[in-house]
């Protein structure tokens, strides 16, 4: 299909629903208001005590499905759409703005219905991210029959740019406290900071002794033997150099201290808490060496 056909069939769902018979899975309260409030540092008074309205800014917040979802899901126009987008190599999407209008005041209690439309699609666009199209959404907010609020949201599905090349990974920070780590690194030795005065090791390097202040100190050579004492699987946002979904994990040294690193050569999803692992060292271009891990039990299969 060339571009013009494209545009057209997209440009057919202009003013088709979206989501029709929205309802807010919660009525508005007090303790959404009050949670909203402390992570933006608003302490306007009009938002607590008995005659406590909601921030205006909430409005999008009482529309949303959270993880499960809304019973009544967004429409078939709006599935055809994204499908169709999709079939067209746009396969990423990424959220670029939202406008708010807010016509009424809303206060705990209040149970909000809301219906979306389709607004506009633009043409192709050209983006940084890659070329695609923009949707735009407009979302009528509404208490009983009365209109309190419309939202816009705009996203932009994309065909992401193709990478001749991998780009190279990011190098790490040194610094004059850390500098005689990395050295290290690059020797293929892991070496842990111990206070001269009280023996503490720390990790990360630091310029002096958290237990005793001391700013004097040697190196011991870590043994290579640990343990995941955590860890986090990473799937968003994807970052160049690194494939996703991945697991960061923290290591919890034979010598007690603890370490951020990745494990190599077993799947993200089979990582586990308590987990032996062992040091090892790899390298990701002629430069850059990184300490990493390997499951004990895989390096025995190895």
């Amino acid at each position: 299909m060339d571009e013009d056909g494209l545009t057209a069939r997209l440009k057919a769902y202009e003013g088709r629903s979206a989501a029709v018979g929205g309802t807010g899975k919660d009525p508005v309260n007090a303790p959404m208001i009050r949670h909203w409030c402390e992570a933006l540092g608003d302490t306007n008074p009009a938002y607590t005590g008995p005659d406590a309205i909601a921030p205006p800014t909430m409005l999008q917040a009482w529309t949303m499905g959270g993880l499960t979802g809304h019973t009544t899901g967004r429409s078939q126009a709006y599935d055809e759409l994204l499908a169709l987008l999709d079939e067209s190599g746009c396969t990423s999407v990424v959220a670029t703005d939202c406008e708010q209008e807010y016509l009424a005041t809303l206060r705990p209690g209040d149970e909000i219905t809301f219906d979306s439309v389709i607004e506009s699609v633009s043409a192709r666009k050209t983006t940084k991210l890659g070329t695609g199209h923009f949707v735009t959404t407009r979302t009528d907010v509404r208490v009983g029959r009365t209109l309190v609020g419309t939202h816009r949201f705009r996203i932009l599905k994309y065909a992401p740019e193709r990478r001749k090349k991998a780009p190279p990974r990011p190098r790490p920070v040194v610094n004059r406290d850390n500098a005689g780590f990395w050295e290290g690194v690059q020797q293929r030795r892991l070496l842990i900071q111990r206070c001269t005065a009280c023996a503490a090791l720390r990790f990360p390097w630091l310029p002096g002794c958290a237990r005793c202040g001391g700013p004097d100190w040697d190196t011991l050579e870590a043994s290579g033997e640990g343990t995941v004492y955590s860890y986090v699987v990473m799937h968003h946002p994807p970052f160049p150099a690194f494939d996703p979904p991945y697991a960061v994990v923290l290591v919890e040294l034979a010598e007690g201290v603890r370490m951020i690193s990745n494990v190599v050569g077993t799947p993200y999803d089979k990582v586990r808490i308590g987990m032996p692992v062992r040091l090892e060292f790899r390298s990701y271009d002629d430069d850059l060496v990184l300490p990493v891990f390997r499951a004990a039990a895989e390096e025995a299969v190895v």
